[in-house]
């Protein structure tokens, strides 16, 4: 099968993915507690309009509206039966603002956590998840999306079932964790544990997404390219700053300047794909895509200029830059972290 990703890449230094989706449908009337798949049906134009807006900005990768897409996700929302519509309807949009874009877009089906508790910590057996995923990926697949995009994961036994789920597709698998717990995700997994998953999985890339602020997803890119292969394809999604309550909305205080800046340590890093997660803007793509176009890729960035362009890391992700990275390289990926998780509950961002 045809990998289209790869193809790109083979003739590109970098891609740029796109921004945010939950955030910015929330600026265009998504309220909270609302599924953003069903607006797959119920408003399909206002999906494609930021879609259109983040290709118009620079977007090299569209993800589909379809991060909470699987049964368990949308059964919250008495939904579980339209786990294909919702997902058919999301490829089509995206992939209309793709192929009108006038150079090569590539549509990536979005997967997110079940949300639910896997085995041995909760009643959710990993084979059923992994259904879920193989269910929710085939819907996608069948539309034609070029990759799938498996995004917001914390622990090993979960990305696993849904990199295993998705695999029967046959098309390249994307796939990327969140290390927002000092360095790590919320169960443990550290940027060394994703390496060796990488190596075992054969995943087309893989990276960090989401997190605490650009400054700690680029302190994770770093610990990830020193553990991962040298062939390795490695994706940075940071939020667009850190997220504050600002009259009763939840604000990112990330100005297109520094998602500008991040976009550049990023490339240094080691990241050959960037995008932005919660609160990136078209607008912060669009000042990202122009520091793209123009920067030369340096030398990997170290802890002291991270902090003084980005701001300040966390001790977990400064001590595996300090170090530690040789002695979690060494032990088995997830030793210490395989388990299952749900959703972390202030992440309603599905990109």
């Amino acid at each position: 099968m045809s990998n289209p990703l790869a193809e790109l890449l083979a003739v590109r230094p970098w891609l740029l993915a796109d921004g945010a989706m939950g955030s910015n449908l929330f600026e265009r009337g998504l309220q909270s507690g609302e599924a953003p798949e069903l607006w797959n049906v119920a408003h399909p134009d206002r999906i494609g309009a930021l879609q259109r807006a983040f290709v118009e900005a620079g977007a090299d990768i569209l993800l589909t509206n379809t991060f909470g897409g699987t049964r368990f996700r949308l059964k919250l929302h008495n939904a579980e039966q339209r786990v294909a519509e919702l997902n058919s309807r999301a490829v089509a949009i995206a992939r209309a603002e793709a192929d009108r874009a006038g150079r090569p877009v590539l549509v990536a089906g979005d997967i997110g956590p079940t949300g639910e508790i896997l085995e041995p910590l909760g009643p959710t057996r990993i084979a059923d998840a992994e259904e879920a995923f193989a269910e929710q990926a085939q819907a996608l697949a069948d539309a034609g999306v070029d990759l799938f995009w498996i995004e917001t994961m914390s622990s090993v036994d979960e990305t696993e079932a849904a990199i295993r789920g998705v695999s029967r597709t046959g098309k390249p698998v994307v796939a990327t964790l969140s290390f927002d717990t000092n360095g790590r995700t919320m169960m443990g997994v550290t940027p060394a544990d994703l390496a060796g998953m990488h190596k075992t999985q054969h995943l087309a890339a893989c990276g960090s997404n989401c997190g605490v602020g650009a400054s700690e997803l680029v302190a994770s890119i770093v610990n990830l390219a020193r553990a991962a292969s040298p062939d390795a394809v490695l994706v940075a999604k940071a939020n667009c700053g850190i997220p504050q309550f600002v009259d009763g909305a939840i604000r990112f205080n990330g100005t297109p300047a520094l998602m500008a800046d991040y976009a550049r340590l990023a490339l240094d890093a080691g990241a050959r794909i960037i995008g932005g997660c919660c609160g990136t803007s078209p607008e912060h793509l669009r000042a990202m895509r122009e520091a793209l176009e123009t920067h030369q890729k340096g030398e990997m960035p170290d802890l002291a200029t991270i902090e003084a362009r980005l701001g300040a890391i966390t001790a977990g992700a400064t001590a595996q830059l300090h170090g530690d990275l040789d002695r979690l390289a060494g032990a088995a990926p997830g030793a210490a972290s395989r388990r299952g998780t749900g959703r972390r509950a202030a992440k309603t961002d599905p990109a």
